[in-house]
Formats: C-alpha cells, sequence, structure tokens
C-alpha cells in the first residue's frame, strides 16, 4: 500500500455570465436573418440588386465613418488649442457605430446604422450611455484604497497569498545579508 500526496481539489468554476452564454447564439442568429432577407431580396428582384445594396452601404456607411472621424478630430484640435480638455458627447461615437453598422454586410444591420444616425436617437442613447457609464463608476469607486490593496495582492499557484510589495535598492547599495526564501 503506497502513500502518495493526495489528490488536490480545484474550486469549483465560476458560472459564466449569461452575455457569455447568448452572445455566441445571438451574433448565429443575426447572421442567419441577414443571409436570410437577402436572399429574399435577391429572389424578389435579382442579384444584381443585392450587389448594388451591399456596394452603396459600403460606400454610405465609409462616407459617414469618414465625417465623423473628421468631427471628432476636429473638436479635439479646437480643445487643446484652447487648452482645455475635449468635450463628451457631441454624437461622433455613435455616428461613427452608424456608419459601420451600415457598411456591414446586411439590411438589418444597415437599418440599424441607419437609425443611429438619427440626431434625437443619438441623443437618447448617448445620455442613457453617460447614465450608465456614472452608476458603473460610483458602484466601481465605492471601494477604499485598502480594498484596491486587498486586490492587488500576488496570488501563488497553491492558493495562498501572499502579501508584499517591492522594495528597490538605491544604484550601490549592497544587499545586507543572505535573503531568506518566502516560508511555506
Amino acid at each position: 500500500m503506497t502513500t502518495g500526496a493526495p489528490t488536490p481539489t480545484y474550486p469549483a468554476r465560476p458560472r459564466r455570465s449569461r452575455l457569455r452564454t447568448f452572445l455566441p447564439l445571438g451574433v448565429a442568429a443575426w447572421l442567419v436573418l441577414e443571409i436570410w432577407l437577402l436572399t429574399v431580396v435577391a429572389d424578389a428582384t435579382s442579384g444584381l440588386v443585392v450587389f448594388l445594396l451591399l456596394l452603396g452601404g459600403l460606400v454610405l456607411g465609409s462616407v459617414v465613418v469618414k465625417r465623423a472621424g473628421r468631427r471628432a478630430f476636429q473638436a479635439l484640435n479646437e480643445a487643446l488649442q484652447r487648452g482645455g480638455t475635449p468635450e463628451s458627447g457631441g454624437g461622433n461615437g455613435l455616428m461613427m457605430l452608424g456608419g459601420l453598422l451600415i457598411m456591414l454586410p446586411g439590411l438589418v444591420s444597415d437599418a440599424l446604422g441607419l437609425i443611429l444616425l438619427i440626431p434625437p436617437v443619438q441623443k437618447t442613447l448617448s445620455r442613457y450611455a453617460e447614465r450608465t457609464v456614472d452608476r458603473k463608476l460610483r458602484a466601481a469607486s465605492a471601494g477604499s484604497f485598502g480594498d484596491a490593496f486587498q486586490q492587488a495582492r500576488i496570488h501563488r499557484p497553491d492558493g495562498k497569498i501572499v502579501p508584499g510589495e517591492v522594495v528597490r535598492d538605491q544604484p550601490g547599495d549592497e544587499p545586507q545579508g543572505p535573503v531568506p526564501p518566502l516560508t511555506r
């Protein structure tokens, strides 16, 4: 009878978030819907019309992205010349997202991209995004500096946590003696 090292037990894997579970399924469903709609349009008209729709979406989307990029760069340049910081918002990010959606091949993405180019929709979505980001930042900063220090501790492979800090010797300083190994 031999006695060996006990079999290590591993903690249970954390559950996958709902987003990680359903995002691939949603992307696959969206792709199937886009392909199905393009085949319906091709059956109703012709393949040439579908090709022209896709080409027009690519051209229109690139124009929108280029325009939004120019506006964002111009706003940044003006802010830097004033010596301040660029203003948040402005709709350039949503306009770029709309342009990218238009550039993607498909009719549903084109419709979503065109909806994002409507100014009232941009204002509503930007206000919602700003409130969400503010709420998340307030929740994240609710902890103290000590909490951040606890999270920054070093984790060893065996699961033990070793608190510590890095101390850099000054150039020319010699060690005072032998350095003891970490205790187990």
